[in-house]
């Protein structure tokens, strides 16, 4: 009986981490993977404008989403938007999250709490404020005004300047997250031991610290991209109905012209970037984080 019991151990401890995770795989399933899949089949739909959705499965909704020019606009614009906010948000985050590991308690944890703040607010609360500050009389322009910056309100409301703005407010907590993981592992008798040997301070920061900050650097590149290219509420807000991306696409589909299928289908081709950028750049993750633990 014993020797039976020892024999099962090996498959039980092996079965564990299924057994435990099996919970939120489920959740995972139904909440995220079986809505997508329907997504999926509703997408190849065929629709009329008098019938509604039809019982037939078609290729039109896709090829008229790769073929039309509107369309090509609509995901270069939010490609090249995210792009921008992702860059943004490396040069923000970074330095930022450099600042906040010198720091000493408590103004570490005090200012890491003003930092991630944004996350703390409903974002529809947060762009809404963006939108009174952005105004012809708001904040900004009424304190630039009175400075003597600007002679004409400045025109940051409906523009991709303000969508950019209201981005990279929300989403550089996330770099500095990522970064910040990536700070906590870093030896900083490695900086000291650059300075000594006498290295500028620029070149020790370039050759050796930002190396090792790369992997969270392209972790939070990742989730920064990701989330700005899915972003609904902010360009819905500030861009308004003519500065278009694709979330605002597929939701003018879904809910001004009824087409179900072709909303679908928008959503489903954002998807496949999106996984196909991210795959690439998890890619890319690996590779620095074998080539600093090899190193």
């Amino acid at each position: 009986m014993a020797d039976l019991t020892l024999a099962t151990a090996p498959r039980r401890i092996e079965r564990a981490p299924w057994l435990l995770s099996a919970p939120a795989l489920l959740l995972f399933t139904g909440l995220l993977i079986v809505p997508m899949i329907l997504i999926a089949i509703l997408s190849f739909h065929a629709f009329d404008g008098t019938q509604g959705i039809l019982p037939r499965y078609t290729l039109s909704n896709y090829i008229e989403v790769i073929s039309d020019p509107y369309y090509h606009s609509i995901f270069i614009r939010t490609a090249g938007l995210s792009l921008l906010v992702t860059v943004l948000c490396i040069l923000l985050g970074v330095p930022e999250t450099l600042i906040l590991a010198r720091m000493r308690s408590p103004w570490r944890s005090i200012f890491l709490l003003v930092v991630l703040g944004p996350l703390l607010i409903s974002v529809v609360v947060r762009t809404l404020g963006w939108a009174i500050l952005m105004g012809r009389d708001g904040l900004i322009n009424t304190a630039l005004r009175s400075l003597h910056l600007i002679d004409s309100p400045l025109r940051l409301l409906f523009t991709l300047t303000g969508v950019t703005i209201a981005l990279v407010h929300v989403l550089v907590p996330f770099m500095v997250i990522s970064v910040w993981a990536s700070i906590q592992k870093l030896d900083p008798q490695i900086e000291h031991a650059g300075r000594s040997l006498g290295g500028p301070r620029f070149t020790v920061f370039r050759r050796v610290v930002f190396p090792q900050l790369l992997p969270g650097v392209l972790s939070g590149s990742i989730i920064v991209f990701a989330l700005s290219a899915s972003a609904f509420a902010t360009p819905a807000i500030i861009g308004g109905r003519r500065l278009k991306v694709v979330a605002t696409a597929a939701y003018d589909e879904f809910l001004s012209t009824l087409n179900w299928p072709l909303g679908a289908s928008i959503a489903v081709l954002l998807l496949i970037a999106n996984v196909v950028i991210i795959l690439g750049c998890n890619r890319l993750v690996e590779r620095r984080f074998r080539a600093v633990f090899e190193s």
